[in-house]
């Protein structure tokens, strides 16, 4: 089976948004240069020649569309994130009532992808911000997680990325998040522990104080607590 590449020069396309924080995704300069569509025909192509060197029967009428689904998939949902026009619009609006303590935003469902093994991370994302003045929507701050989410992953970096998108969104340093997630490449192949999950956390501005951290971690352990 032969794989035609449709890979453009790396010095012919630049895209700035992707390069604005300290965590930025590891993307080459011309990484959307290629439409949805062309990189679906590419990735539809290199999916079949996986499926037949692993000796699968093309034919059947169960695996003959997968090679499609799967790269739908890909472009489409679970690395729709990489692309900066997909990055939510946070708009922000005053804090009238002068609500000064923190806002937590817990237990935020949270599906990405390993980037070491291509297998799903499953977990939750806690989020808490002090107002500097200005407050975003609640559903906002989900769909900013999501969209950290949707690429090729590792957790530490997620974490960064989203406390570092919603400082700039809220213009504040104090920001905070802790995620506690579940992967696969250890819960289903190698040590297969599916007992064990990680945890992450990244404490920015006021939430770098012992109090503050403590009392955002209080409110994560009384959910804890009640589901128990």
């Amino acid at each position: 089976m032969k794989i035609e590449k449709l890979i453009p020069d790396n010095d012919t396309f630049s895209e700035e948004d992707h390069f604005s924080t300290n965590a930025s995704t590891p993307l080459r300069k011309d990484a959307f240069k290629l439409s949805d569509d062309e990189k679906i025909v590419l990735i539809q192509e290199h999916f079949k020649y996986i499926l037949d060197t692993l000796g699968m029967d093309l034919n059947d009428d169960s695996i003959s569309g997968t090679p499609l689904r799967v790269a739908k998939m890909y472009v489409k949902e679970l690395f729709g994130g990489l692309h900066p026009d997909k990055k939510p619009k946070a708009s922000t609006f005053k804090n009238s009532y002068k609500y000064g303590e923190m806002l937590v935003e817990k237990n935020i469902t949270l599906y990405s992808t390993c980037e070491h093994h291509f297998l799903p991370i499953v977990g939750k994302a806690h989020v808490a911000y002090i107002s500097n003045g200005s407050v975003v929507g609640l559903s906002k701050i989900n769909r900013i997680v999501d969209y950290y989410a949707k690429r090729p992953q590792v957790q530490e970096r997620l974490t960064l990325q989203i406390v570092q998108e919603l400082q700039k969104v809220l213009n504040t340093k104090d920001v905070a998040c802790v995620i506690d997630a579940k992967h696969l490449c250890v819960n289903s192949r190698g040590v297969s522990d599916i007992s064990s999950s990680t945890v992450t956390s990244e404490f920015g501005g006021s939430f770098k104080k012992e109090d503050k951290k403590l009392e955002f971690l209080d409110y994560i352990k009384l959910d804890t607590d009640f589901n128990e």
